[in-house]
């Protein structure tokens, strides 16, 4: 049984962790690469390949500037034209997602090694396999946090609809690697996340194989049933005090935008009722980039062209943004510079 002493070093360690001091977080973190991947064939709805530069034009790169972030704009990759990409099985799409996702992988790998903060801007959320695999390759063990109202866990073999964008966490988890059949385009995938190191926020929507498997793995997972229960502040704080007991491992955020309520951001692909609050949301950013290990973040699914309206479309891009400026510093009390100094008459 740990003493006392233990005990209190542990709840020390954990508190450092997950609340560095502010002067110590805003130098962290400072040097941010951007990366656009407008892919749209883990799934069947066009459009959200505009994603990334509405995502631009909303202001990102000089408002990451004006909090004090170096920013390096690497564009917007181009993938390769699949022409003949029949489903293997019920899997669709599997040559092109295989494809990219490599591509992805390597352009991710450069950015880290460039010492940047890698950012993706997506493209669908079958674009987490090479953003995540990219990130290991360069910089090791990860610890993963996927903020999404879906799982997307499923395996080839369970998958419902087929569509790769609701099955990247399998393809990257240690502990699925003997599920998993041999597709094209996919034999340079190699698993690099284990599943002690994944946590999920914000699940409303997840099928019954993806449950059987959360639950096999004894994957942590608070599902918005536990946000309602605990409160967005004990959701984060039990986040980091688990992913601190497994050691200070750099973070990846893979942030899909509908894990925010529809009522908030309505363009994107599969809106679930029910999600996270904007405050909800930005919250989990803000607490994040407070831990000074946050070392990749994906934002994807921002669909322009699912908005009903130009408003739609404005309050989803918005929201993607606010949630990118909280990784990486900004505070709703309001920021200012660490050498600011009051002007003398």
């Amino acid at each position: 049984m740990r003493s006392v002493r233990t005990l209190l070093q542990l709840a020390l360690t954990v508190k450092r962790t997950c609340r560095l001091h502010h002067r110590y977080y805003h130098e962290l973190q400072r040097s941010v690469g951007i990366i656009g991947a407008p892919f749209s064939k883990g799934q069947p709805r066009g459009g959200v390949e505009g994603g990334p530069d509405r995502i631009r034009a909303a202001g990102l790169l000089s408002r990451l500037q004006h909090l004090g972030c170096a920013v390096k704009d690497y564009g917007n990759l181009m993938f390769e034209d699949v022409t003949v990409d029949e489903p293997v099985g019920t899997v669709k799409g599997v040559r092109a997602v295989g494809s990219a996702n490599q591509r992805l992988s390597e352009a991710v790998q450069g950015v880290k090694r460039d010492g940047h903060t890698a950012v993706m801007l997506g493209g669908d959320h079958s674009l987490a396999i090479g953003s995540i695999h990219g990130h290991s390759a360069a910089v090791g063990e990860l610890s993963v946090v996927w903020v999404d109202a879906h799982a997307d866990i499923n395996t080839p073999l369970t998958s419902y609809t087929g569509n790769l964008h609701g099955q990247p966490m399998s393809y990257l988890l240690h502990e699925l690697h003997s599920k998993i059949p041999v597709l094209p385009n996919f034999s340079w995938i190699k698993p690099c996340v284990s599943a002690r190191d994944l946590v999920y926020i914000g699940l409303r929507d997840v099928d019954p194989a993806e449950h059987y498997i959360l639950k096999l793995l004894g994957v942590k997972a608070f599902s918005m049933s536990e946000m309602d229960r605990l409160g967005v502040a004990r959701v984060m704080e039990e986040t980091c005090e688990y992913l601190s007991a497994r050691g200070r491992k750099p973070i990846h955020l893979s942030y899909d935008i509908d894990a925010i309520d529809p009522s908030v951001t309505p363009a994107t692909g599969t809106p679930v009722v029910g999600g996270l609050t904007y405050r909800e949301g930005v919250y989990i950013t803000e607490h994040l980039c407070q831990t000074g290990l946050l070392s990749a973040v994906d934002l994807v699914e921002v669909n322009p062209l699912r908005g009903q309206t130009e408003e739609d479309i404005q309050s989803t891009v918005r929201t993607a943004v606010d949630l990118l400026l909280s990784c990486f510093g900004r505070l709703r009390e309001g920021n200012h510079s660490l050498d600011y100094s009051l002007p003398v008459p």
